[in-house]
């Protein structure tokens, strides 16, 4: 399979010249296609294009810009010159693209609007090689005026595309030699991660890295030519990028939308969709969407979907149970089991039939009547979230991987998932598990997750040292993610070394468990647990505004702003109860693991502030942007 990823695509388009390729959303809400002949015709057009600009092999080019039919076209076109992209979102601050473009010496930067080529500009005295900027929108009069002042000059995306028309015409198949001339371990894209940790790294992936997973990932992620797939990830991320060449190389369609409930599920009817890969949030907001839905319709519809929801659930424990669909990490007593749970196990059946009937059948109705699965990647799967989608029997499986391995590692096959996983490691990658000195441990041992194989990055780009450090010299890369493998090698991701939370007295505590169950309560919107160094742990609370609202009106708490309801004692001593019934012995917690203080925030998580681009919590952030509620935990 030894190839590149433009001449992957030319040979999709050769297959399949009039199946659509792309499914972008025109202004007045309506999605127009583009076959897989035109949309490579278009790349190998703006290829060339840059070509007639003097783009040389292995230049830089960074590619600012959100989901659109544009970005993969022009990607595919640098890329076939032999080209690498430097890519990034809309969101990207302006301390991050003045890195990152100034890091890889930018001489041509793509943007996607006029906003994008004013924020690029005003940086420009700091990225002294920018000289040609290219716009998929039409760039303003402002725009060209700045520009000229700058010394860059400015290109319209057509511009390019008809620079390349001419440039063939006069070159005749200078495209098709030049695509010819790439390797498999010529570098694709410098990723920049999205600084969880603080300064961003430029992680380097080779058409190798991404296509030893299309292999396997077209078997656990299977679909036909002409199926649609529908895209809200931001397409710089590593995730996103990833998933649009697995449905690219089967001839299926990338269908742009948006990760907002009302315009997703408007979409799902609109595009009638057999897959949506996503992060943990987007499905979550899904589940919180139609519970909250039912909880506003009340009476007897809301009482039959809260039975049936939890007869589903009970039942599915039961079916995982039975025929050893969930993680083990030792005997479960099979035999055991079967005459304890079979007799419940067949009384459940039919009411859980009956709920499908009654009330699952029009939730999966939003989906579409084509929905096949939905992958959770990018961050941590919350159980409760996947308990729900399984016992509605729509199918979501998790992924993992990081950008280091372009990225996927292991993600659940879509046909025979497994509970409480990421599912095994893909073909053409390795894992084990270490402990801090980097012994091999036995399955079913906590330690540390190592990777190896054909996914993982060539190095950091300019930083030998942090390569080195990641990566051993038996070309082992330490994810930094704490795990443990399964009887079958089942992976289950355990949260990470670096959020470790170490008390006074030594003793060590993993975050994220305790905050999946506490976000459990429909009281908690999201929670963040604190206090490294402290003698005992503390929370950030950001509440559920509409809940906390009824739960006020009910017990006739007075209020005039939300801020004024949260100072309230009474609704303190009320989440008091919930976080330490929650976080308890009865659930599995220890004592150092218990919460005795928290801190009410009203503001929401946003993404450049506390979240990545991603949505992953920047734990290294908390400290500065949360000092006086942390002061107010701590009694500093």
């Amino acid at each position: 399979m030894e190839t590149t990823l433009p001449r992957l695509i030319r040979d999709v388009s050769i297959k399949h010249p009039d199946v659509v390729a792309q499914y972008s959303r025109t202004k007045d809400g309506q999605f127009t296609p583009t076959t897989y002949k035109d949309m490579f015709k278009n790349a190998m057009d703006f290829g060339a294009g840059l070509l007639s600009l003097g783009v040389e092999r292995g230049e830089k080019i960074g590619l600012i810009s959100d989901n659109r039919k544009e970005w993969e076209q022009s990607d595919l076109g640098l890329l076939a010159i032999g080209a690498v992209d430097v890519p990034r979102g809309c969101d990207a601050s302006p301390n991050d693209l003045k890195y990152i473009l100034s890091f890889t010496e930018c001489r041509f930067v793509i943007s996607e609007n006029p906003a994008q080529i004013t924020k690029i500009l005003n940086l420009k005295s700091d990225i002294p090689t920018l000289k040609t900027m290219i716009c998929f929108e039409e760039p303003t009069e402002e725009n060209f005026s700045q520009a000229k002042k700058a010394g860059v000059v400015i290109f319209r995306f057509n511009e390019i595309l008809e620079k390349g028309i001419e440039y063939r015409a006069k070159n005749d198949g200078v495209m098709e030699k030049e695509i010819e001339v790439g390797q498999w371990d010529d570098i694709a894209g410098i990723i920049f991660t999205s600084g969880t940790t603080g300064t961003p790294k430029g992680v380097m992936l080779s058409h190798g890295n991404f296509i030893t997973q299309l292999d396997e990932l077209n078997e656990r992620i299977h679909l036909e030519p002409a199926d649609r797939a529908i895209c809200v990830l931001p397409v710089w991320h590593v995730f996103q990028r990833l998933v649009e060449y697995v449905i690219m190389n089967q001839g299926a369609s990338l269908c742009y939308s948006k990760p907002i409930a009302s315009i997703l599920l408007a979409d799902f009817a609109t595009i009638n969709p057999m897959l949506l890969p996503a992060v943990p949030r987007v499905f979550e907001a899904l589940m919180d969407g139609v519970n909250r839905q039912m909880r506003r319709t009340g009476g007897i519809a809301c009482a039959l979907y809260t039975f049936f929801t939890n007869v589903a659930i009970l039942h599915s424990r039961m079916h995982r149970k039975l025929f050893r669909q969930s993680i083990r990490f030792g005997n479960d007593w099979i035999v055991f089991w079967w005459p304890v749970l079979v007799l419940p196990w067949l009384l459940l059946f039919p009411l859980k039939l009956l709920g499908n009937v009654l009330v699952f059948s029009k939730i999966k109705a939003k989906f579409g009547n084509s929905f096949r699965a939905g992958i959770a990647g990018g961050g941590a799967y919350p159980s409760t979230v996947d308990e729900y989608f399984w016992a509605l029997g729509i199918n979501i499986v998790e992924g993992y991987g990081m950008t280091e391995t372009a990225p996927v590692v292991a993600v659940r096959h879509i046909s025979k998932p497994v509970f409480g996983c990421i599912g095994t490691a893909i073909r053409g990658v390795n894992v084990r598990i270490v402990d801090m000195d980097g012994n091999v441990l036995p399955k079913c041992t906590k330690g540390v997750l190592q990777v190896k194989g054909g996914t993982v990055m060539k190095g950091y780009y300019k930083r030998p040292e942090l390569t080195e450090k990641a990566i051993n010299k038996d070309g082992w890369l330490d994810t930094g993610d704490l795990a443990m493998l399964g009887v079958n090698n089942e992976i289950k991701i355990m949260g990470r070394v670096k959020d470790t939370i170490v008390l006074r007295g030594g003793e060590n505590v993993e975050p994220l468990p305790i905050e999946e169950k506490l976000k459990e309560s429909k009281y908690i919107d999201t929670v963040v647990v604190v206090g490294q160094d402290q003698r005992n742990l503390g929370a950030l609370v950001f509440p559920n505004r509409e809940e906390l609202e009824l739960y006020a009106k009910e017990n006739n708490i007075p209020y005039s702003t939300f801020e004024e309801l949260v100072e309230n004692p009474d609704v303190y001593k009320f989440y008091d109860g919930i976080i330490r019934e929650i976080v308890s012995q009865k659930n599995g917690f220890r004592m150092f693991e218990k919460i005795p203080r928290f801190a009410f925030v009203t503001r929401q998580l946003e993404v450049g502030r506390e979240l990545s681009a991603k949505q992953e919590l920047m734990r290294y952030k908390i400290a500065e942007l949360y000092e006086k509620e942390l002061k107010q935990i701590f009694h500093e």
